[in-house]
């Protein structure tokens, strides 16, 4: 071997170890940044949660725990409570999961299962349009078109149907007016429908189709495949995409303030008006003077972030056990 041949080979290991040396600081790099990434954004978490503590500190210092279960809003005599915001929000919340959780489920199933191919990214495309409408033209709509509508047509059959029952019927009296709580649940799901809808066609999609084909093959229809096969494979994302829904149904402002009435009362009655804790802050908080009443809001704020926060633990936890369940089974 000649000295020009050992040259070129000491010249291409050199490289080597060069190249390998950038690719080790690349990756150091790369991983010092997604880290930083991550941090930011457990930092930003903290942040928020601190500044809500911080600005509603005042009014739980004042009124305490009983703040969260009491009903009064008086802005004149500085007695605050928020019991009817955060009834109205729950409420509200899961009238639209409700609703929009079967529906989204049969207009997945339908775009994935059943729907001609043809016609799947067409009716695919307008589900996703109806995410991308405004909620403000969702209000807008709900209070000129909705409310006379189910004023005039609805809240009288459900009355004299539902209303008559034992029980339950003191959900459905009070005055046909088009607006209040069911109203704005009835808004919300229309709201959240395309998101929960567009997320269970996505998550379904990647089910294996030898699942499917396997579980045809065995003479099983399309319900049982459904429910045996696509369910239990996406779970997960089925879940996450509720999730979604869940999380915007209970911040939505435009659209509820729209339609729900902002009235400071509780009433049994889903016909009578009520508030939210996201429709009182955007009434409130701009004309609020520095005192109870804005450190109150801010407490409503801080209120919603608990409740957000407690329904994802629930669902990640119902998550996590099921699949324990799932493991201990198999």
């Amino acid at each position: 071997m000649n000295t020009s041949t050992l040259n070129q080979l000491e010249q291409t290991e050199i490289n080597q170890l060069k190249r390998l040396k950038l690719q080790r600081w690349q990756d150091y790099f790369f991983e010092k940044t997604t880290l930083v990434f991550a941090t930011t954004t457990l930092v930003a978490l903290l942040g928020i949660i601190v500044s809500l503590v911080i600005s509603a500190w005042p009014a739980l210092s004042a009124f305490g725990v009983p703040f969260f279960y009491t009903v009064e809003w008086d802005i004149v005599n500085s007695a605050f409570g928020g019991l009817i915001a955060i009834f109205g929000t729950v409420v509200t919340a899961l009238i639209a999961i409700v609703l929009a959780v079967p529906l989204s489920f049969g207009i997945a199933v339908f775009l994935t299962e059943i729907c001609p191919k043809q016609l799947r990214r067409p009716l695919g495309t307008a589900v996703e349009l109806l995410a991308a409408v405004p909620s403000i033209i969702y209000g807008m709509f709900g209070l000129f078109i909705f409310a006379p509508l189910f004023a005039e047509y609805v809240q009288p059959f459900l009355a004299a149907t539902v209303g008559q029952l034992p029980v339950v019927g003191i959900l459905f009296t009070g005055a046909f007016n088009g607006i209040g709580i069911l109203a704005a649940g009835l808004i919300l799901a229309m709201m959240i429908l395309p998101f929960i809808a567009s997320v269970m066609r996505d998550v379904f999609e990647i089910v294996p189709p030898i699942l499917k084909e396997s579980a045809y093959g065995l003479g099983c229809t399309t319900w049982e495949v459904v429910t045996r096969i696509v369910l239990p494979y996406t779970k997960g994302g089925v879940v996450g995409g509720i999730m979604l829904g869940l999380g915007r149904a209970l911040g939505e402002t435009m659209a509820v303030t729209f339609v729900i009435g902002n009235a400071h009362k509780l009433s049994p009655s889903l016909f009578s008006p009520g508030n939210s804790i996201a429709s009182t802050l955007a009434n409130e908080f701009g004309e609020a003077e520095p005192g109870l009443h804005y450190s109150s809001l801010f407490a409503l704020g801080l209120a919603l972030f608990i409740i957000t926060f407690v329904v994802l633990s629930l669902a990640k936890w119902m998550l996590v056990r099921a699949e324990a369940k799932k493991g201990l089974k198999t």
